[in-house]
């Protein structure tokens, strides 16, 4: 086969979306939507249906009570979340912690605030960061800390010991807390545990998750908050003029989603535990060095192993070379040597795609 070839016809292992669709009931609870006509705008605060069931949900699992009609609100996507409360919450002159690696737009959504971005290194290859770092990081300008977990694109699950920190400084020094917890069902090793849960936190936090990830419906783009009255009000506001509502159909199929047996989420965490395995098991017996996930649907490895240094030049050769796509960390990072021996690999992908991707990666070593 021709590079150009390959090329044109790569595996992706690179973006974070499902090569397969999510289950045939939610899809047949949107069908079912459209046709009875629920097809116009929505409230902009979201389908009332969808907010109590994730207000459901956020009780059933986590234990967490909150006001449908006033503190959860539905967005286009997590994305969008994230963007309306760093513009509701944040203003020139504020500062933002932030755990590097990042979500891309965790960066740009602070900078559109008009607010400053301060970091906190998550290091390799155990993704532990120094207490002394993130309390050196806060300063009378802080306005609030901004936590992934579970943690793309490490894989990391924050401990209770490490969100008890973050709580601590957040009481002391009356921040407020961002959550985003779009992998919440993506747990291998561990707990999710919700910052908004400990003592102190749930007056002060915005919970931010996605039904994307969890029912494999990512291009829906439903995504949610959950928060205390008052800082809901302001995050209404900002999202008004945003996207005012977004897919009032795919609203009322996800209500339907939110409140699935217990049945489907031990079923999806199954069958993503065996792709991490057989991924993360195929990457090791390649020579990578696999950083294994304890969450997410993304594997960190170490190519060093492999004879490799850049990971930019990395990713930039592979669909040329093997045909497949990874994608380079280091844009993740605002010290980017941190994540330069670095490469995520996305296992959101069927079983088959990925024994295609680790048949061609094989060719590396020769």
């Amino acid at each position: 086969m021709t590079a150009l070839a390959v090329e044109h016809d790569a595996v992706n292992l690179g973006q974070g979306a499902p090569d397969f669709d999510g289950p045939v009931f939610i899809k047949e609870a949107a069908i079912a939507a459209i046709r009875r006509g629920d097809n116009q705008y929505c409230p902009t605060s979201g389908v009332p249906d969808l907010r109590a069931a994730i207000a459901h949900h956020q009780e059933r699992f986590y234990g967490l009570a909150f006001d449908p009609e006033c503190e959860v609100t539905i967005y286009a996507g997590a994305t969008e979340a994230i963007c309306a409360t760093l513009l509701a919450l944040c203003g020139p002159g504020d500062e933002v912690v932030l755990f590097e690696p990042f979500y891309d737009s965790y960066r740009a959504c602070v900078s559109m605030a008009g607010a400053r971005a301060r970091f906190v290194t998550l290091k390799a290859p155990g993704f532990d960061y120094d207490p002394l770092d993130l309390e050196r990081a806060i300063t009378p300008q802080t306005r609030a800390i901004l936590v992934n977990t579970p943690h793309n694109p490490t894989g990391k699950v924050f401990t209770r010991a490490e969100l008890e920190h973050l709580a601590q400084l957040c009481v002391r020094h009356d921040l407020l807390a961002i959550t985003d917890e779009v992998y919440e069902h993506l747990v291998f090793e561990g707990e999710h545990l919700c910052l908004a849960g400990l003592p102190g936190m749930r007056e002060r936090t915005v919970v931010i998750s996605s039904a994307g990830k969890t029912f494999s419906f990512t291009g829906w783009k439903i995504g949610h908050t959950c928060a205390p009255e008052p800082i809901t009000r302001a995050l209404r506001a900002a999202h008004q003029f945003i996207t005012y509502c977004n897919g009032t159909p795919l609203q009322h199929a996800m209500a339907v989603a939110y409140r699935a047996d217990d049945s489907y989420f031990a079923e999806f965490l199954r069958d993503y535990r065996q792709r991490r395995d057989r991924l993360c098991s195929g990457l090791s017996q390649l020579g990578f060095g696999v950083l294994e996930p304890a969450g997410t649907y993304f594997v960190l490895t170490d190519i060093r192993p492999l004879g490799f240094e850049d990971d930019v030049a990395f990713c930039r050769m592979l669909p040329e070379t093997v045909g497949v796509a990874a994608i380079p960390p280091s844009s993740f990072y605002e010290n980017k040597d941190e994540g330069r021996h670095l490469v995520r690999w996305g296992f959101c992908k069927t079983l088959s795609v990925i024994d295609e991707a680790l048949e061609r990666l094989e060719r590396l070593r020769r």
